[in-house]
């Protein structure tokens, strides 16, 4: 029973954590556009507090593998997220827009704890037999998050002001701290007791520093580089972020042509997140109808569907019925990524291996945004069929990586022939 509410208690902190970060991103725009009057003030302002993960996610990760007490520190991390992002808010007009900018690069380094931190914690608190079912929950909080998030940040800064979303936000946050406060310690075997006296020895090293810090990096990048699930699973995950940032950047056009205005592109961004959600509602019910391994290349592919339909047709039903099927693709998607990461990483590491996936992931996901724009406005066709492109690539590249990984280990086992020679050649 204890466990049943430890797992309730973790999808709601979740939901409510990842719901007031998918409402900073655009709360802090549109602060940034009333505030300053400039578009590209508030696009600065989004830009800054999304491209530090890439640096504060791996480094997240190894603090919260050697922590005793790792939900302590996602809580530590949360309440330092939600004050930076108040004080972005505060600075806003009363300081030079480039404090603003540093303050929220600073806040960003903590962004992965929403996402990664979080989700590295889940089998202290699901039962093993639970865990894939859990897991299509914890994937689910994300989908919630990006359909509310956007919409409500939107909402509260209609009716009562740009800082209100980002008020909001906030509190979000800081309602999910009693959560991630009371996430289990972790458990280690007690040091076995010798039968004799021994010798006293010099004692013990922490964990803590036992390693530096850059060693707990590279360990962490060894077992994603050497895992070959890990290795498949995280390359074809980045590369298919690509295009989901292209689509999200396209939407605006899209809805201008679809629906007759680029504001109600975020109407086909709540399309998406809706059948994401019902897909991993769907998974959760039926953990074995798919392997996470399938579901990783096939999800890319059934994107890459949705993206050409949408090259293909403008119209409203042919827009409608591509994010549907981006959403089908997008939600099992990440929730096979947890999966493949829950089963290959190593206890030790599962914190960096989390955090550091979610950070590669966001700066992806800021590359094709970045690379959409310019597209777009030459060709909305073109930026969608390049999305498309990005998409069948990261089917290819999962392929080819696993490929490469049993080419791999198989020159590692010699041939019967071969061992033979080697036991008869003297040492």
């Amino acid at each position: 029973m204890r466990k049943r509410y430890a797992t309730v208690s973790y999808v709601l902190g979740a939901a409510t954590a990842r719901t007031g970060d998918e409402m900073s991103g655009p709360a802090l725009l549109l602060a940034g556009l009333a505030v300053t009057g400039s578009a590209a003030s508030g696009s600065a302002l989004l830009a800054a507090l999304t491209v530090s993960a890439a640096v504060g996610g791996p480094l997240f990760g190894v603090l919260l593998d050697r922590s005793a007490r790792p939900g302590r520190l996602l809580a530590g991390a949360l309440a330092g997220y939600a004050a930076g992002l108040a004080a972005v808010l505060v600075s806003l007009g009363r300081a030079p827009f480039v404090c603003s900018v540093a303050l929220a690069v600073l806040t960003g380094l903590l962004g992965p704890a929403l996402t990664g931190g979080w989700t590295s914690q889940l089998p202290r608190v699901a039962a093993p037999e639970a865990l894939a079912r859990v897991t299509a929950f914890d994937a689910m909080t994300f989908n919630v998050a990006s359909l509310a998030g956007p919409a409500l940040a939107g909402l509260l800064a209609g009716a009562a002001g740009a800082p209100a979303g980002a008020a909001a936000a906030i509190a979000f946050i800081v309602l999910a701290l009693p959560s991630a406060w009371t996430l289990p310690p972790v458990r280690r075997p007690a040091p076995a007791v010798p039968a004799v006296p021994a010798v006293p020895a010099v004692p013990a090293v922490p964990a803590a520093s036992a390693a530096s810090v850059l060693a707990g990096l590279a360990a962490g990048f060894r077992a994603v580089v050497r895992t070959r699930p890990l290795a498949r699973a995280t390359s074809a995950s980045v590369v298919s972020c690509v295009g989901e940032g292209m689509l999200v950047a396209c939407c605006p056009l899209l809805g201008a042509q679809a629906l007759g205005g680029a504001g109600r592109g975020a109407l086909l961004l709540s399309v998406v997140a809706a059948s994401a959600l019902a897909a991993n509602a769907t998974l959760s019910r039926f953990p074995r109808l798919l392997s996470p391994d399938t579901v990783l290349w096939c999800g890319p592919l059934v994107l890459a569907g949705a993206l050409s339909l949408a090259a293909t047709d403008r119209t409203a039903p042919f827009a409608v019925a591509a994010m549907v099927l981006a959403g089908i693709g997008e939600g099992p998607q990440l929730t096979a990524l947890f999966a493949v990461r829950h089963r290959e990483a190593p206890e030790g590491l599962r914190g960096q291996i989390f955090t550091t996936g979610a950070s590669l992931k966001i700066t992806a996901f800021a590359v094709g945004a970045g690379l959409a724009g310019p597209l777009a406005a030459r060709s909305l066709p073109g930026a969608l069929v390049t999305a498309a492109g990005f998409e069948v690539l990261a089917a290819l590249v999962f392929a080819a990586v696993g490929a490469v990984r049993r080419a791999g280990a198989a020159a590692a086992v010699p041939s019967p022939r071969a061992a033979a020679r080697s036991r008869r050649r003297p040492s």
